[in-house]
């Protein structure tokens, strides 16, 4: 699974985590959870910091304040029904692998939402991740059907990794995904 990540805020490395490693992690997790073979696919990852998401959310979700995370699918992938399953995306092949889009994640509100959640930073990233990149795939949570589907989804993933479902307990806060879903950026990102 090519995952191009662009660790824009240097402080990501000195965490006790890889963050490609992870990105590579998850999204071969969802896709390949989802039926799709990862080699046929490519995301890029912005890891930055709070102050760079913040400009992002602002631009293209009129939100002046950072998120966890944002991403940009590439094709819109929605289901016309909600409550049902997303339209499966066109594969490229290992030599020529079809972007599903971008993802951009925040530092320090990956850092916080941890620390208040006493959840391990790497799983708590890794679910943002998986959560991510199941909006690239045209998953979303604007309506109960559709985020109780997503739910689900992200919590079949997270388990097969390892990782404890992060809804657990009905809060969902801190853990919980922001609004993450935006327009696709074009040709140009």
């Amino acid at each position: 699974m090519p995952v191009e990540v662009n660790a824009e805020d240097p402080r990501w490395g000195d965490l006790p985590l890889d963050i490609e490693a992870l990105a590579t992690r998850a999204a071969n997790a969802a896709l390949g959870h989802l039926g799709h073979a990862p080699a046929e696919f490519e995301i890029s990852l912005l890891a930055c910091s709070d102050a760079r998401i913040r400009g992002l959310n602002a631009q293209f979700r009129a939100q002046d304040k950072p998120t966890n995370v944002l991403s940009w699918p590439a094709s819109d992938l929605a289901a016309e029904k909600a409550g049902t399953l997303p339209c499966p995306p066109d594969p490229g092949c290992p030599d020529d692998p079809e972007p599903l889009g971008d993802i951009a994640l925040a530092l320090e509100t990956c850092l916080r939402e941890a620390t208040q959640a006493h959840r391990p930073l790497a799983d708590h990233v890794t679910h943002l991740l998986v959560h991510s990149v199941l909006h690239l795939l045209g998953y979303d949570h604007e309506n109960d059907d559709d985020a109780l589907l997503m739910e689900r989804t992200e919590t079949a993933i997270l388990e097969t990794l390892g990782i404890p479902d992060p809804y657990a307990g009905g809060s969902g806060a801190p853990d919980q995904p922001g609004e993450i879903l935006v327009p696709p950026l074009g040709k140009d990102r």
